[in-house]
């Protein structure tokens, strides 16, 4: 496909890095860098002053020699190949971590992580399973405990007028990637699906605020650049952890346009604007607990089904690929009745098992052919 324009250099090179050379930079400036590894933990209140949240990815990791020997051959390989780059020293200049008991993948990781390099600053929220208000209040409990110890060990302040302030200033984030990815429902694209995952997996590892200026430079740009008009199909990605764009870059290379993604690293549901009324802590909680797009939440599966169909027909898709994580434990359980219930709407599904790793890209490839070959593509 011809694409019109190109993602700047900087967000190439923060995406082929563990570490974003704005982390650096922050920290240059004194500001302490807070790693997390799940949707769930609420980024404002690791983006108070003096703080910054760090979405740690692994990418370019060749193998997982010294994750496996502490973790069962049945954890996923995004858990290994991040807890490699532990013990490899690639994360060392994190200040610290905060994890979620997500699911079991994610507690080991920290368990390990604890037990390895004893972090200075180490924490895991208990998220509830349900979206009640009791669960609700569980969970702004959790997240007034993480706010007492972020101050405590980092001299920051975390207050309500703090925490209101991280919001607006996420919301300014939220807003214009909103806008970037409205950009995708045009029905010729200026840009790919592997370039928007490639903004998104830069805006989450680096600080926000530094971000956003190379953010709004190429939305300038592409708003006002002509569309992609040679794809065969369009199709939306659905399903688990997805933080490498080469990934969609390979699905792509078929002459598919990915135009939309909700995954928990994609744009659906996480670039809905965060409510700027109430109480910040219980605001940042009933946030955390909105995001179903993981199976975890297990009574939510029908409102997840609605809601690919409802995002199957803004983004006006030929066909949804499921892409799995192997040995994800609650997709591996969800994944066969969220084909059946979109093949019932008529909506044409390709599922796609992955590990962490690009590999075998030719037989991505040719699944990805025969899905639009199947559709009349």
């Amino acid at each position: 496909m011809k694409q019109p324009v190109s993602l700047p250099r900087l967000i190439n090179d923060i995406v082929d890095s563990p570490i974003s050379p704005l982390v650096d930079k922050a920290q240059e400036a004194d500001r302490k860098a807070i790693a997390y590894t799940c949707s769930f933990v609420p980024e404002p209140l690791l983006n108070v002053e003096g703080l910054f949240g760090v979405r740690v990815r692994a990418p370019g990791v060749s193998g997982t020699p010294m994750a496996d020997t502490y973790l069962s051959n049945v954890i996923c390989s995004t858990v290994r190949s991040i807890l490699e780059f532990v013990l490899e020293g690639t994360f060392s200049s994190i200040n610290g971590w905060v994890f979620t008991a997500s699911c079991d993948h994610m507690r080991r990781l920290y368990d390990n992580l604890d037990y390895l390099e004893h972090p200075d600053f180490i924490h895991i929220l208990d998220v509830p399973h349900k979206r009640s208000e009791a669960a609700v209040q569980w969970m702004r409990e959790e997240l007034s405990m993480l706010a007492e110890k972020l101050a405590d060990k980092f001299n920051v302040v975390t207050d309500d007028a703090a925490l209101s302030r991280a919001i607006d200033a996420h919301n300014e984030y939220l807003a214009l990637m909103r806008d970037i990815s409205d950009l995708r429902k045009r029905d010729h694209p200026p840009l790919t699906g592997a370039m928007f995952q490639a903004l998104i997996a830069a805006a989450s590892s680096s600080p926000t605020d530094l971000i956003i200026p190379h953010l709004r430079v190429f939305y300038e740009t592409a708003r006002n650049a002509p569309g992609i008009d040679d794809y065969r199909a369009r199709l939306l990605m659905a399903g688990s952890h997805c933080d490498d764009p080469h990934y969609i870059r390979v699905i792509e290379s078929t002459g598919a346009l990915v135009v939309g993604d909700r995954t928990c690293t994609g744009s659906i549901p996480a670039l809905a604007p965060i409510d700027d009324e109430g109480d910040p802590l219980t605001v940042l909680a009933r946030r955390s607990l909105s995001n179903i797009s993981c199976p975890r939440m297990m009574e939510e599966f029908d409102t997840r089904v609605e809601e690919i169909i409802a995002a199957a027909k803004e983004f006006r898709v030929d066909g949804v690929v499921l892409e799995t994580m192997k040995f994800c434990d609650t997709w591996g359980v969800e994944a066969s009745p969220m084909i059946n219930a979109l093949r019932k709407a008529k909506i044409p599904v390709l599922r796609l098992e992955r590990e962490y790793s690009l590999g075998s890209e030719g037989q991505l490839q040719t699944r990805v052919q025969a899905f639009m070959e199947s559709m009349g593509k």
